[in-house]
């Protein structure tokens, strides 16, 4: 499968995507600003590649697929009570590599490593000093799987699954198979956005995922497309690809501000997805981390513009709902009225009883739950 390379205004086909990992290698900035931002580029890691670059338009200073995927100064605004581990990842960390929050579904880290690393990653502590979170040996992970029959959904996220070679990948999906109770392998994955190459380059690859997505027990893909322009010709087969070899396909993505807080664009992107057969899945609330601040909407706004988005749409592209991963469970935005916002836990982890509804009285400022007066009374 052949990819194409931006020259001028117009893309050229080549062969295969090659890997940025220096900012001196990006050939869209100019030297000025270059320099200033590889020192700045000390604290949180940068990974691109050629052909994802190839989507930038270089001569618009605000377009969507350079924000997402190039460093800028506004990652390194502070904010005093933003973290790195906004929705408290790690205090579900059961073992090291595997969180388990929800009762139904596991998290295995599988990896520290993407195809590229998004501005906006609300796991970037991980690609600082991931400690205990990931690891290359998951067997304790799948023993608590085989150990916690309630377990019936693992994701296998981290890092990107999928920058694992095939056969790593295998043997991992392999040894979930033989567990009875997980009926579901999802794969959290930018790749069809990011390298789409890595699909439809592989035949291996489809042909180990029709073996293991089985007629009761199917392998998902969530992928994570982020603005319309990632849904190209090439991303649109790599997701054809994987839903041929019966793999279910749906998409992701937060709302993010510069790259999709637009109503216009949001719905483009919903109704494209609908158009290849990927169902959007959740609009979330981008996490308060450590280096978000400059995607951050607030909260009301941004289900403001996730609404209109909808309203734009068909049926088959308006199923997503906005939520917040907060560390308390998974609380969908539900509705706004003048005075108040109504929120309900979408999922709740053990030892918590969410209410069916909550209302709030609005703050135009808020970013997160945490930001709401008596937020924990009114849903706990």
């Amino acid at each position: 499968m052949e990819k194409l390379l931006l020259e001028g205004n117009r893309r050229k086909a080549v062969k295969n995507p090659e890997y940025i990992t220096k900012i001196a290698q990006i050939k869209g900035i100019s030297g000025p600003e270059r320099k200033k931002l590889e020192n700045l580029s000390g604290i949180f890691r940068f990974r691109s590649n050629d052909y994802y670059q190839s989507l930038i338009d270089w001569g618009d200073p605000n377009d969507p697929i350079r924000k997402i995927s190039t460093p800028n100064e506004g990652e390194f605004l502070e904010s005093s009570n933003w973290a790195f581990d906004a929705s408290g990842e790690e205090s579900y960390t059961q073992v090291p590599g595997l969180q388990h929050k929800y009762k139904s579904t596991a998290l295995l880290l599988v990896n520290d490593v993407c195809g590229g690393f998004c501005r906006f990653c609300f796991r970037k502590r991980l690609f600082i000093d991931h400690g205990d979170e990931v690891v290359k040996d998951i067997s304790k992970g799948l023993d608590y799987i085989k150990n916690h029959p309630e377990i019936s959904n693992v994701l296998l996220t981290g890092g990107d699954p999928l920058v694992l070679s095939t056969g790593n990948l295998e043997r991992i999906i392999a040894q979930l198979r033989e567990v009875d109770h997980v009926k579901i392998v999802r794969i959290g994955s930018k790749m069809p956005a990011f390298n789409p190459m890595r699909i439809t380059g592989d035949p291996k690859l489809l042909e180990m995922l029709s073996r293991y997505s089985e007629n009761e027990r199917k392998i998902y893909l969530m992928a994570h497309f982020n603005h319309p322009k990632e849904l190209t010709k090439e991303a649109v087969e790599a997701l054809s690809l994987l839903q041929k070899a019966g793999v279910i396909t749906i998409n992701q993505t937060p709302l993010l501000r510069g790259i999709n807080d637009d109503p216009k664009a949001l719905s483009e992107l919903f109704e494209k997805l609908s158009f290849a057969g990927v169902p959007p899945y959740y609009v979330f609330q981008c996490r308060p981390t450590k280096g978000n601040e400059m995607f951050a909407v607030p909260m009301e706004e941004a289900f403001t513009i996730f609404q209109e988005a909808q309203s734009r749409c068909s049926g088959l592209a308006k199923r997503a709902r906005f939520v917040m991963s907060h560390h308390s469970g998974k609380i969908e935005i539900v509705g706004i009225s003048d005075e108040n916002v109504f929120m309900k836990y979408h999922r709740v982890p053990k030892g918590f009883a969410g209410k069916n509804i909550a209302v709030l009285p609005r703050n135009s400022k808020a970013f997160w739950l945490d930001d709401y007066e008596n937020a924990n009374e009114a849903l706990f």
